[in-house]
Formats: C-alpha cells, structure tokens, sequence
C-alpha cells in the first residue's frame, strides 16, 4: 500500500510540476537585434539621457523569429539584474503585439512617438515613465548586464496598461508564457 500512495503522490507531483514548469526556451524561437549583438557593448544611441548619461535613448531595433505553435501575441522586456541595491531595475516592456508581428523598429520604444504595432502597449520603467529607459548604470561599476527578453503569449492580450509595476507583469507573463528567446548587451562608464 505504501508504494502505491508513493506513486500516486509522485504522479501527481509530476503533473502539478508540468502545469506550473517555467516556460521553454524554443530551439527555433530567437531574438536579436543588428544594434545590440549578444554579448557586446550596448552603443550611446540606446544609452539613457538623464541621471549623468548621455545617450540619445533610442530603443534597438529587434528581430525575431520561431514562435511556438499556439502564440497569440508577444511581449518583450528589458531587465538590469546587477542595478543596485540588488533588486534589479526594469528598462523597458512592449506587450502584446499580435502573432503576425516579427520585430520592432529602431525607436519603437518612444513613449511620445512610439512606432509599435496596432494594440501593443508600453508598460512603466522603474525610471517612472511608460516606453524605453536605456542604461544608465552608476559610475565605476562593473559593466552591467541588459537582458532583452521576448515572450510568446497563449493569450491575444494582456490586462495590462502604461501604468502597470514590473510585479504585476511578471505574474501575467508567468501564467501566459508558452516560451522565451532573449539576448544580453553590456554597458558600464
């Protein structure tokens, strides 16, 4: 009797594992950007203007490519995971463009004159202000890390609007994620 509780409880430890399991990285699912190459230094042209930099803050162009089967729509975010005091600072988010959508233009991020898709929305950076906020690391750190993330969504849209926290965010995606692709740039002064 023991063994088939242990295996009933072991079966059911293996499907709650699959309904709740992180999101796959797609092997054909990819990101990328001719701006930013994976691994190198971000340019002043995505660089923040403000805070002591000063960069044009100009969003990179993306591309992408290898979308699950089943993706309705997208969403994209840009995440510093060495910003201190160790809490990480959110650059950037683009929710929703639809299915059809493989890329974002150089500038799409403006908040004033933004060039996204029909229906995508630009979430708050922790700089307060909806649309992309480029690296502005603080002066003699180590170069910091800028993780541009793209995720394919099971879902048309997102309840989400300009206003809405990196928390609230992050627990959408973590239920609507079918998979991710995503690409790190550099950038310390």
């Amino acid at each position: 009797m023991k063994t088939i509780t242990s295996l009933t409880a072991l079966s059911v430890a293996a499907l709650l594992g699959t309904a709740f399991a992180a999101p796959v990285r797609a092997q054909n699912f990819t990101l990328s950007s001719p701006d930013i190459p994976d691994g190198g230094t971000i340019g002043l042209e995505q660089v923040f203007n403000a805070f002591g930099c000063t960069g044009k803050n100009i969003s990179p162009a993306l591309s992408w490519s290898g979308a699950p089967a089943g993706t309705k729509s997208f969403a994209l975010t840009v995440y510093d995971p060495d910003a201190p005091p160790g809490g990480g600072f959110w650059h950037g988010g683009v929710f929703t463009p639809p299915a059809s959508t493989t890329g974002l233009p150089k500038g799409a991020g403006d908040a004033h004159h933004p060039h996204l898709p029909k229906g995508a929305v630009q979430s708050r950076t922790d700089y307060g202000i909806a649309g992309y906020g480029g690296p502005c690391p603080p002066p003699g750190d180590k170069p910091h890390h800028y993780i541009f993330t793209l995720y394919a969504l099971d879902v048309d849209k997102l309840p989400l609007d300009k206003n809405t926290s990196a928390a609230v965010v992050g627990f959408n995606l973590h239920f609507h994620t079918l998979a991710k692709a995503s690409f790190t740039g550099l950038y310390g002064r």
